[in-house]
């Protein structure tokens, strides 16, 4: 995920913030998996829009 942020010249607050939160605890704490934190589904489909890539990326290296 936080390749996509990045090619989209975004960080991590700029993402929070997109997606509705105040502080970039959500986007940090998730691609971490710190403390096992991960997005929904809700938030995947948001950041992919947001993004602009299918939300099927977030997937494939469960594929391989």
């Amino acid at each position: 995920m936080a390749k996509y942020r990045k090619e989209k010249g975004l960080s991590q607050l700029d993402l929070s913030l997109l997606l509705g939160h105040k502080s970039v605890s959500i986007v940090a704490s998730a691609e971490r998996f710190y403390r096992k934190k991960h997005f929904n589904i809700e938030h995947l489909l948001k950041i992919s829009y947001i993004l602009d890539v299918s939300i099927d990326l977030f997937f494939k290296s469960f594929e391989e």
